[in-house]
Order: C-alpha cells, then sequence, then structure tokens
C-alpha cells in the first residue's frame, strides 16, 4: 500500500475515507459533513489536517472528487489506560521484538486505539513505520517481533505465513485425568467474523500443537506448547478440548465479559520465545520473553 500522504501522528496514521460515486455532494467539505455530521470539519481544514490522496489540502471550496480518497487525522474515544509497560527485547537493523503485556492489543482496532503495542512504540521510539508482522491476542502476552523500516516488511511477514518460523508457548491449566503427555492434538477449527470466540468441528484437521507438562503444583500444570499452525484462539482451544481450560481465560469453555478497566486474574498463556533463520542475514535468531506466568 502507498505511503498516506499525512504523516503518524502521536503513534496514530491518518484515517482515509472513499469518495463514492453518484454522491449529491459538490465539495468535500460537504460529504464530509453528511458522512461524519459530529466531526469539527471545519476546525480541521483550518488546522489544514485534511488532505486528498494526493497530498493537497483540502480547504471549503474543494470539489468533490468522486471514487478518490480523502485523508484526516481523528480523534480517538477516550480509552482506559492498560496500566503496563511494553518491553522491547530488541531494537536493531530494522527490526523490533516487543514483549507485549497481557491486556493491550497487537494493532487498533475497535474501543483499543491507542492503548495498543504499535501506538506505543510508534510514539515512545519515534518509528512511524512500525508494524507488526504477526499478531498476538489482546489477552496474550509475550515476544512480537515487528518491522520499523517498510523494506523489511515482505520477508519477514512471508516468514510467518510459509510457517518457518519456531513458536514456543507456555500456558497454566488444570491437570485432567487420563491424559499422557506429550500430547499432540489436531482439530478443524473455524472462526465466525463479528464472533468472539472460535469453536473446534468435524473435517479435516487445519490446526496442530504439541502439548507438554513442564511442571505441576497440585490441580494446576505448567505446559509447553509447540503451535505447528496459527488458527485463532487454537492454544486455547486445544487445551480445553482436553480439559484444561487455561487459567483467566474469559472465552473459553464459557464467554464471560470483563469490564473494560479489569486488569486482574489475567489469561495464563505467554509467548514464550520465537526462533527463526533470518530470511535478510540467513542467521538463526531466538528472542526469549522475560515474562513470567504466576500461577
Amino acid at each position: 500500500m502507498a505511503r498516506a500522504p499525512l504523516p503518524v501522528r502521536e503513534g496514530l496514521g491518518p484515517d482515509r475515507v472513499r469518495m463514492p460515486a453518484g454522491l449529491a455532494a459538490s465539495t468535500i467539505v460537504e460529504f464530509l459533513s453528511q458522512r461524519h455530521p459530529d466531526e469539527d470539519w471545519i476546525g480541521r481544514i483550518a488546522a489544514r489536517e485534511v488532505v486528498d490522496e494526493h497530498g493537497r489540502i483540502v480547504d471549503e471550496t474543494t470539489r468533490y472528487q468522486p471514487t478518490r480518497f480523502v485523508y484526516f487525522y481523528r480523534e480517538p474515544a477516550p480509552e482506559v489506560p492498560v496500566p503496563f509497560e511494553v518491553d522491547v527485547l530488541h531494537h536493531e537493523d530494522g527490526l523490533v521484538v516487543a514483549d507485549k503485556p497481557h491486556f493491550m492489543s497487537t494493532i487498533p482496532r475497535g474501543a483499543h486505539i491507542r492503548e495498543t503495542v504499535v501506538v506505543r512504540l510508534r510514539r515512545d521510539l519515534d518509528l512511524p513505520d512500525l508494524v507488526p508482522v504477526h499478531r498476538l491476542d489482546r489477552m496474550t502476552a509475550g515476544v512480537l517481533l515487528c518491522t520499523a523500516d517498510p523494506a523489511l516488511r515482505r520477508p519477514y511477514q512471508e516468514m510467518f505465513e510459509r510457517q518457518r518460523v519456531r513458536k514456543v508457548y507456555e500456558a497454566i491449566a488444570p491437570c485432567p485425568d487420563g491424559i499422557e503427555f506429550p500430547l499432540v492434538v489436531r482439530s478443524r477449527i473455524r472462526k465466525n467474523h463479528g464472533e468472539p470466540t472460535a469453536y473446534e468441528e468435524p473435517g479435516e484437521p487445519n490446526s496442530e500443537t504439541r502439548i507438554e507438562m513442564i511442571e505441576r503444583r497440585d490441580d494446576l500444570a505448567r505446559y509447553r506448547l509447540h503451535p505447528r499452525t496459527g488458527r485463532t484462539h487454537q492454544l486455547r482451544l486445544h487445551l480445553n478440548s482436553i480439559g484444561a481450560p487455561i487459567v483467566g481465560d474469559n472465552f473459553y469453555p464459557h464467554l464471560r465479559r470483563r469490564d473494560p478497566d479489569d486488569f486482574t486474574n489475567p489469561l495464563r498463556l505467554l509467548a514464550r520465545s520465537l526462533e527463526f533463520d533470518d530470511p535478510v542475514t540467513g542467521k538463526t535468531r531466538r528472542f526469549d520473553s522475560h515474562r513470567v506466568l504466576g500461577w
């Protein structure tokens, strides 16, 4: 995708809206006022914060441009601050490796915009081009690989897409009776758009996880997880399927809503390490989280 004609500001890039054909609007401001009537477009125009896709300043007389894009900054809604830091494990050669805390989303999405790993690192490290090359969900902590150089995005993204990364996770969960470890779990996982949880269904498996028990304390155990695939909520579903739902999981086996300001009882799931043969240098790299799961 081409670079946006407005720069990243405070870690956030501009919004982009396509101007549809056939709309009864004579100017861009008229279109924006129809589309988002509660926004202060006159103030943004005066501040020169609205531009077309070529970076040209939009004023009150700029004609409507059907099928083209208009860019502008939008102030996100107030968010509850996530009271944990994003630690940096590595920052050089165009790579940034973060040690993500629980309760923080990887990228801006939905109600979580500023309180995300990407926005915090862009702002704190002054790296406007930083993007993650894979994802960790909001409730999972651990190692997250990002690039700060746009030229590096594709080779590292392809590395994950082609499953050339050796991932190791850890989890705290109950000890089910009658299960011998190590254990390989394979299943078919489906995630419907717009639904918070995924589920397993009959059919050809599309997910695989090797589960090892590291240690046991009373009725709980610490597990080492080796996902061969990367389906949504795969590790949570596979542990739940053997009778060992992860401690702190508010999705499985039952969906339980959590208050936005509740940062207690985190999901005990940690992306412990990433190891791969670097697609640029050819060298083997390994990064380990410094975080510790509480029992």
